[in-house]
């Protein structure tokens, strides 16, 4: 299919100044919303507790939003799951029902309790919702309970483990899950939810090592792809190329923030998934300018750059018109996670294409106008 006809010639490196202004500025809003608003990190990055829950009756995200405000949760998100009437996802930030000073109050009066049974050792999940206590010696299930409630903590069973030269238990605690339940059904009666259809959280270091490890990846995958346009083709082409990969990331993420959605590790392998499609894009057209640098010997790299643009423009737009219409899909009939990656794509491809061309191009004409023509004077 070719939406251009073959030998038609377009002046792109004519409109590369006010193009390339209008896309700087487009970054430069993004990298100051990192700031202000700032990103609206999930529970992959943040750390919290994400419930979904299915109500018995007609309940607005308002009234589930209102409830959990005035129950003590500061921020809570609900999302209405499409399709689906009544049927909820909050996510709140608390990950454990116990703090610090609470732990140690547990530690003191369960070893009090305890009496000649020394506590070797008590462990308590990160989610708080379970303490492992190790002993020297058999404690009887009743004491353990009536020790750790002591402390202040909301004991739902104790089981003893085997396997262990110590007698250990594993008490099973009330955790923020519950809690949300518990003021939920009080607050709407019958038609609150019965149980958690389902229940995830991630703790504060966890979520900061993630958000680390992301980081790193896309560093990662900067650093490589560079290392590739450089040997592939030569150190003229390898910074335009980065640079228009990490101008299509950062202003993704930039309507990302300013929209306020959440960023956690869908988005990481939406950018991932972007700067490949962009780094594939930007290749396509330096491919053809470097074959036209051999074929065309009397043109200077202006002249060239707008000759090959202008011949790969309907195979651009082919390609690209052919993966939105894709990524569309998956947005308009997508829910939850896949509408979300498949919002990110789209930005992604739009943004792409425009700056192969207006971008990574013009930054290569400037690196060899600038320092491989002086280099060769």
């Amino acid at each position: 299919m070719e939406f251009i006809k073959p030998g038609t010639y377009f002046d792109f490196m004519k409109y590369r100044a006010p193009v390339m202004a209008v896309l700087g500025l487009m970054a430069l809003l993004s990298l100051v919303s990192l700031v202000y608003p700032g990103p609206n990190y999930g529970i992959d990055f943040a750390g919290g507790t994400e419930v979904q829950l299915a109500f018995r009756g007609d309940v607005s995200s308002g009234e589930v939003r209102k409830a959990l405000e005035d129950a003590g949760y500061a921020r809570p998100d609900v999302i209405s799951v499409e399709g689906k009437a009544n049927e909820y996802i909050i996510r709140v930030r608390e990950v454990s029902s116990l703090p610090e000073e609470q732990i140690e109050q547990i530690r003191a009066k369960t070893e009090a309790a305890l009496g000649d049974t020394v506590l070797r050792e008590m462990k308590v999940s990160p989610g708080g919702d379970k303490i492992t206590l190790r002993v020297s010696g058999p404690v009887h299930e009743q004491q353990l309970q009536e020790a750790l409630e002591a402390g202040g903590a909301h004991v739902r069973s104790i089981n003893a483990l085997t396997g262990s030269r110590d007698p250990r238990y594993e008490a099973h605690l009330v955790g923020v899950a519950d809690e949300l339940m518990e003021q939920l059904q009080e607050r709407f009666g019958e038609r609150a939810p019965e149980g958690a259809l389902r229940v995830e959280w991630v703790g504060p270091k966890a979520g900061e090592q993630l958000r680390d490890a992301a980081i790193q990846s896309l560093l990662y995958a900067i650093a490589f792809i560079m290392l590739y346009v450089a040997f592939r083709f030569d150190l003229r082409f390898a910074p335009g190329g980065v640079i228009a990969m990490l101008h299509d990331a950062l202003i993704t993420l930039g309507i990302y923030v300013l929209l306020q959605k959440e960023v956690n590790l869908t988005t990481v392998a939406a950018l991932l998934t972007i700067m490949g499609y962009s780094i594939n894009d930007t290749i396509v057209v330096f491919d053809r300018i470097r074959e036209n640098m051999v074929r065309v010997r009397d043109k200077s790299l202006r002249e060239l750059i707008n000759i090959s643009t202008s011949q790969m423009l309907s195979r651009t737009m082919v390609t690209s018109l052919t993966t939105l219409l894709s990524v569309s899909a998956f947005f308009l009939l997508g829910t939850g996670v896949i509408k979300d990656i498949a919002f990110a794509l789209g930005i992604g491809i739009i943004i792409g294409t425009l700056s192969s061309i207006f971008i990574a191009a013009p930054i290569t004409e400037l690196m060899d106008r600038r320092l491989f023509n002086r280099a060769r004077g």
